[in-house]
């Protein structure tokens, strides 16, 4: 398979996946704290937001990639 319709496929699964979920969240640790034999730490979730023009700009340059190498 080509390069280009490998990019192309991930271009268009990525936007596909981008509009069906809206984002994604990831957990990161902000404070710890170590008192003698006792550990703290606090973990926060985070949410990052796709916006829906990137979901379908991603879509829309895999298909055009797809296009264009068919045409070679």
């Amino acid at each position: 398979m080509a390069p280009l319709k490998i990019v192309a496929i991930l271009l268009i699964v990525a936007g596909v996946a981008g509009l069906a979920y809206g984002g994604f969240s990831y957990t990161k640790e902000t404070h710890k704290a170590e008192v003698g034999p006792l550990k703290f730490s606090v973990q926060e979730r985070e949410r990052v937001n796709v916006p829906q023009w990137a979901g379908i700009g991603a879509i829309a340059a895999g298909v055009i990639l797809l296009v264009v190498g068919r045409k070679k």
